[in-house]
């Protein structure tokens, strides 16, 4: 079941104030975007936040599920949805930890 708009309206209201937060859409689910970080997925209408070890520490009852089928594990956000500074103080630990994104190579020029 792909994730509906409206719940991922929510998610970007209540993260609004991390910063340059945005989305992309991908296969009918959304990533989240930090700058140029991917520090979450929501799939399913289910918000699924990149683990950390500063993320892991932060939540106190930690649950993890992979976001879609063969996917590694991710902390999976239920009950704080609507807590926005819990929410804000998470995402801040997570990309601060997660690495920069590796420069994608250039495409071979056609002949």
């Amino acid at each position: 079941m792909a994730s509906d708009q409206s719940f991922v309206d929510f998610i970007m209201d209540q993260i609004g104030s991390s910063g340059k937060v945005s989305y992309k859409k991908m296969f009918g689910e959304y990533g989240l975007y930090f700058d140029i970080k991917l520090f979450a997925l929501v799939c399913d209408n289910k918000l699924f936040i990149k683990p950390t070890n500063s993320g892991r520490a932060f939540i106190t009852d930690l649950v993890e599920a992979p976001p879609y089928p063969g996917a590694k594990p991710s902390f999976l956000i239920e009950d704080k949805l609507e807590d926005t500074d819990w929410l804000n103080e998470l995402i801040r630990l997570t990309v601060e930890e997660l690495p920069e994104p590796k420069p994608k190579k250039p495409k071979p020029k056609k002949a």
